[in-house]
């Protein structure tokens, strides 16, 4: 069977204006809580689509780390290709694939580094293991092999052997302010439903119905 066979029909229900919220992050809270409550594996984590200066796509996966009505967090090496795709282009797009829920999450924005301090307590709040493997790894550069990856590792567990490891200058944190964010649910006969929100200037978020 040739892969254009594979398909199935997406039948668990649909979504209507009328069970939507008028914020769109209080209704991001509930589908996150529910793909939570659902024990979804992974359920935060994202794909994050950033654009480097020659107008090349890139994408990976990451946590998010914080939600609320300023954005969403995430964290990241500044030396890694999505913190230079930022530095010269802040625009950014986020994905959350909940398949099993037959529900997606698309955010559209601009993303912006947090404060140092609030960096600092996400970073403190990590294992030390990661903490340390920030320190080690020079995220998004050729590494030779994973034994010297692993001496890196080995030597900053060594350096920081009293267990206070610091916040390092080149790992931070971004929020993403959405401009648009979109939801959708799976339909029947390929008849999703999908809602997005954009932002009004000057007054509350707009909400209009998208074809499938």
């Amino acid at each position: 069977m040739g892969i254009d066979a594979i398909r199935r029909d997406y039948l668990q229900g649909g979504l209507l204006r009328k069970d939507l919220s008028d914020n769109p992050f209080d209704q991001f809270s509930l589908w996150l809580q529910q793909a939570v409550d659902a024990e979804l594996q992974d359920p935060t984590a994202m794909t994050v689509a950033t654009v480097n200066s020659e107008g090349q796509p890139s994408q990976r996966i990451v946590l998010l780390k914080d939600v609320s009505d300023a954005g969403f967090v995430f964290y990241t090496n500044f030396g890694s290709r999505k913190a230079q795709d930022l530095a010269q282009n802040n625009r950014i797009s986020l994905h959350f694939p909940w398949h099993t829920l037959e529900r997606q999450v698309k955010i559209c924005g601009v993303a912006h580094k947090v404060s140092a301090a609030q960096a600092a307590k996400y970073f403190l709040s990590r294992p030390a293991e990661s903490q340390l493997a920030a320190w080690a790894s020079h995220q998004s550069r050729p590494v030779s092999t994973r034994n010297l990856l692993m001496q890196q590792f080995a030597a900053m567990k060594a350096k920081f052997a009293d267990g206070h490891i610091p916040l390092p200058d080149f790992w931070g944190g971004y929020c993403v302010v959405p401009q648009q964010i979109e939801f959708w649910q799976g339909g029947a006969s390929r008849l999703h439903d999908r809602f997005q929100y954009i932002r009004q200037a000057d007054g509350p978020w707009s909400i209009e119905r998208l074809a499938p």
